[in-house]
C-alpha cells in the first residue's frame, strides 16, 4: 500500500542483533478502514471539495468512491413546468376566441351568440367575486368592450353611419373612491381622432348591483392624424362607392384641411350637462376578476368587458 511504502522510505537506524519488527494486523486494519483528513495530507495526495461542502480526494483515491451523504439541505434546480390552465381559465380563452370577427357583437351571427351566451353563463356559474360591490377594488379602473348585445350601440359601431369613420375603443373607466363611471366611445376618420364620453356617478343598491345617473357629456377636442388617408372605396345604404375619382380633389384642398383641423384642435372638450332625469340606468355585474368582468343592463343586454393592459386583449 502506498501508506506502507510511505513509512518504509523514512530514514531509520538498523537495529543490530535485534528480532525485526512485525506490524500489527490489527492497527493496520483500523488505519486503512477509517482514513482521516488528517492522514491523506500526510500522503499528499490531492483534496477536492465538491458542491455541498464535502472534503475528498481525487478519483484514483484507493478508498474507493465517496458516498453520497448530504449534509443539510440542498436545494436541486427544476425546471419550471408550464402552468396548467384552470377550468375557469379556459372558459375565458374560449369566450375571448369566441368574439373573432363579430365586431364587439355587430356582426355576430346566431348561432356564435348562442355559443357565446352558453360560455358565460358557465362563467357566471363559476364567478369568483360573488359580491362585485364588496370588492370595489378589483371594478376599479379601464374596461374595454370586447362583446355586447345591446342594440342601442350597433347604430355606433356600424360603419354605415359614419363611413369615413371608423370606432377604434369603446370604453368604460370605474373610479371605485369617487364613485364615477366614464363611458367613451373613440372614433377614427382619414384627418383626425376623437372621442364622445359620457361622465356618472353610480350608487351601490345590491352586492350585484349598482344604479347609474349621468350628468355630463363630453365631446373631445379632435386630435390630428399624420396625414389624410382616403379608402378607394365606402359602403353607404348598402352601395359601394368607388372615391379614386375623388382623391386628386381631397390632395389639393389638404392643406386647408391641415389649417382648420390644427385650429379646431387648439380648443378646448366641448362638455354639457345631461338634465334629463330619465338618463339613469343599473347595471348587474355577474362576473368578476381581475382582467374580465360580465355585466347584463336593461332588456337582458349583455356586456363583456376586459381589462386594460390584460393579456387577453392580446390577439
Amino acid at each position: 500500500m502506498a501508506s506502507l511504502s510511505a513509512i518504509n522510505q523514512l530514514p531509520c537506524k538498523s537495529l543490530s542483533n535485534s528480532r525485526p519488527l512485525q506490524p500489527n494486523p490489527r492497527k493496520i486494519s483500523i488505519f486503512l478502514t477509517k482514513p482521516t483528513i488528517e492522514s491523506r495530507f500526510w500522503r499528499a495526495e490531492p483534496i477536492k471539495i465538491n458542491h455541498v461542502g464535502k472534503v475528498r480526494v481525487s478519483a484514483d483515491d484507493e478508498w474507493g468512491p465517496e458516498k453520497e451523504e448530504p449534509i443539510g439541505a440542498v436545494a436541486v434546480a427544476e425546471e419550471e413546468k408550464p402552468k396548467e390552465l384552470t377550468e375557469i381559465d379556459s372558459l375565458k380563452k374560449a369566450l375571448v376566441d369566441s368574439f373573432y370577427g363579430t365586431d364587439r357583437g355587430l356582426r355576430a351571427s346566431s348561432e356564435t351568440r348562442a355559443e357565446i351566451i352558453e360560455l358565460i353563463t358557465q362563467l357566471e356559474a363559476k364567478n369568483p367575486t360573488p359580491a362585485p360591490t364588496e370588492a370595489l377594488t378589483l371594478l376599479n379602473g379601464k374596461w374595454v368592450l370586447a362583446y355586447t348585445s345591446f342594440a342601442g350601440l350597433f347604430p355606433l359601431l356600424s360603419r354605415g353611419t359614419f363611413p369615413l369613420v371608423k370606432v377604434e375603443e369603446v370604453s368604460q373607466t370605474i373610479d371605485s373612491e369617487n364613485f364615477t363611471v366614464q363611458n367613451s366611445v373613440q372614433f377614427s376618420g382619414p384627418l383626425a381622432t376623437t372621442s364622445i364620453s359620457t361622465n356618472a356617478k353610480f350608487e351601490v343598491q345590491s352586492p350585484k348591483r349598482v344604479q347609474i345617473k349621468f350628468e355630463e357629456g363630453i365631446i373631445g377636442t379632435p386630435q390630428l392624424t399624420d396625414s389624410i388617408v382616403i379608402p378607394d372605396n365606402v359602403e353607404l345604404l348598402g352601395q359601394k362607392i368607388d372615391l379614386n375619382p375623388f382623391k386628386g380633389i381631397i390632395n389639393s384642398v389638404q392643406d386647408t384641411a391641415l389649417s382648420v383641423a390644427r385650429t379646431i384642435s387648439s380648443q378646448p372638450p366641448l362638455k354639457f350637462s345631461i338634465s334629463n332625469t330619465n338618463a339613469q340606468s343599473w347595471l348587474l355585474t355577474t362576473y368578476l376578476d381581475e382582467d374580465l368582468r360580465i355585466s347584463r343592463g336593461d332588456g337582458g343586454s349583455v356586456f363583456v368587458l376586459i381589462k386594460e393592459g390584460s393579456s387577453l386583449l392580446t390577439p
